[in-house]
């Protein structure tokens, strides 16, 4: 019998982390739920145990060094190994036009988006050399291919991913690891609602025109859904995709297409 896959997955209390989270469970896979709010995480790690999934939950700030080394321990101290890292977490960041935005503000979104993915694979990647193989998904955004109107924060942490992760497919690559990017777009959920929401104030527009026009940017006419990027991900940690690294992977309904 094969051993069950160990994830750590970022970001896994709420949105697209959450339903990664749940998707790997579901394929019969042990996953370390991090994120900074444990009351989200336990309820995630609730869902998971009710239908028979193996969940651990360590509370975790992205941003600092010994909390994300401490959710990788946790792995190896539970399961004896990491098999894969799901980079997931990240914030939208101020919106506004650049010249008016607060230099913290740009700061802090980098932290998270850029710093926080930084801190998570130069964790996990370690032991997964030691294991002679492991996979590394970041989860990206289709606003760091093309531009969206008060987002240069969001978008600009987001493209840096692309060159981190090429370069890390590349470095990680002899030791039997894997390193991919996932670019989302549109997906449904709380943040999208506020993308939404944003984006009508700033253009004076009414936040159905702006929905209408973002499924409108679809070539399918729909929004991605969550559990789209979680089945994503399960392909990418598979063996099915052995042959895939440093591969920039467009889920977003077709918005973009490079």
């Amino acid at each position: 019998m094969a051993e069950r896959t160990v994830s750590l997955v970022t970001g896994a209390s709420q949105g697209i982390g959450r339903s990664i989270a749940i998707r790997l469970a579901r394929d019969g896979g042990a996953v370390v739920l991090a994120a900074r709010n444990r009351q989200k995480l336990e309820q995630v790690a609730d869902e998971i145990r009710r239908t028979g999934g193996e969940a651990t939950v360590v509370p975790t700030d992205v941003t600092s060094p010994e909390d994300v080394a401490a959710a990788v321990a946790v792995a190896l101290d539970t399961h004896g190994r990491l098999d894969a890292a799901v980079a997931n977490s990240g914030i939208g960041g101020p919106s506004g036009l650049l010249w008016e935005l607060d230099p913290s503000d740009w700061r802090r979104t980098f932290e998270v988006n850029l710093h926080g993915v930084f801190l998570t694979a130069r964790a996990a990647i370690p032991p997964m050399i030691d294991q002679g193989h492991g996979s590394v998904v970041v989860i990206g955004s289709i606003t760091g291919k093309r531009p969206l109107y008060g987002r240069s924060p969001y978008g600009t942490s987001k493209a840096a991913l692309v060159g981190l992760v090429r370069t890390l497919a590349l470095e990680a690559g002899p030791h039997g690891i894997r390193v991919n990017l996932l670019s989302p777009g549109f997906v449904a959920g709380p943040r999208l609602d506020w993308v939404i929401a944003a984006q009508a104030d700033s253009r004076g527009l009414g936040a159905d025109q702006v929905r209408a026009e973002f499924e409108g940017e679809s070539p399918l006419r729909r929004l991605t859904q969550p559990g789209d990027v979680a089945d994503a991900v399960a392909h990418l940690i598979s063996p099915e995709a052995e042959a895939i690294t440093g591969a920039d992977i467009n889920v977003n309904s077709g918005v973009v297409m490079y």
